[in-house]
């Protein structure tokens, strides 16, 4: 293929990358935004939904009634998760910065362990629940990426929604603020922490479910994606959905096209070192705010 073709598929792969990454790096912005913890077992809940993809699959007949089930039992699973941790652990330091970075880091080693014990240390594949490809005049492309990207993109215009339209929108922004002003005007604090940290959860186990077709199920799958979500939150700005969405974009897109012309350590480089320039030029991310 020439040029314009390689970076057509280029632009391809990074656009349905974002879409995926957008939603990882939300769940970790949120939680940092909201609660000002950061979340190091945030990889693992996107572990796990891909990990219980895999076991609605064997479960359930059809590779899309498993995808289906996965959809709805994942992110309610891993989201119960998330509120036990956090009333039986985060609750219990006070959601102190420092301690919370080693109690997630414990999160993430329980987690894995967990999967290692039950599931096992081989990946294992998971069926897409749609076959098809798309023919364009210099290749064929998998339907089920832009399927994925498709579910993503209607999930981040729901968290939106969410955040924008909704009295739990209007705590979440509210606690993000001012937690003190906040609770002085009766917002639930600790229900709207364990709720964030829920959803934090949710968003990236749903990730995993729609990825886990393209790769493989396997407990350390989590560690890129949590290093992807910190890039793009540094980048975007920790707390900021829409820093987080437009350097999802940068992050994925780039990555894409390194990836294609290149090679995909190159363009993990690239955006380490694009890490590096903005907390440079801007400590606080592009759209972040600076904090004394």
């Amino acid at each position: 293929m020439s040029f314009w073709p390689h970076l057509f598929l280029a632009l391809l792969e990074g656009t349905v990358t974002a879409f995926v990454l957008a939603l990882t790096a939300l769940g970790l912005s949120l939680v940092f935004g909201v609660m000002r913890i950061v979340n190091v077992a945030h990889g693992e809940f996107f572990m796990l939904g891909a990990v219980l993809a895999w076991f609605c699959s064997n479960l359930v007949g059809t590779p899309l009634a498993g995808f289906l089930v996965a959809m709805i039992v994942a992110p309610l699973v891993v989201g119960a998760l998330a509120v036990a941790a956090d009333r039986l652990i985060l609750r219990r330091i006070d959601y102190h910065p420092e301690s919370t970075i080693v109690a997630t880091i414990g999160l993430l080693y329980i987690f894995q362990q967990a999967v290692l014990t039950l599931y096992g240390p081989d990946a294992r594949p998971v069926s897409p629940p749609l076959y098809f490809t798309l023919t364009f005049p210099w290749f064929g492309y998998s339907g089920y990426k832009l399927v994925v990207a498709g579910i993503s993109a209607l999930l981040l215009a729901a968290t939106w929604w969410l955040l924008t339209r909704t009295t739990l929108g209007l705590y979440m922004r509210a606690a993000q603020q001012d937690l003190e002003m906040a609770q002085a005007f009766g917002v639930p604090a600790r229900r709207v922490y364990a709720t964030v940290f829920a959803l934090g959860a949710m968003l990236a186990a749903v990730a995993g479910v729609l990825v886990v077709p393209i790769q493989q199920a396997h407990y350390l799958m989590g560690l890129d994606p949590l290093l992807l979500s910190f890039i793009v939150g540094i980048i975007g700005g920790l707390g900021s959905v829409k820093g987080t969405l437009v350097a999802a974009f940068v992050v994925g897109i780039s990555d894409g096209v390194v990836s294609v012309f290149f090679s995909p350590t190159l363009a993990k480089i690239v955006a380490t070192l694009l890490v590096a320039a903005v907390l440079v030029v801007r400590p606080g991310g592009l759209f972040g705010e600076d904090r004394a």
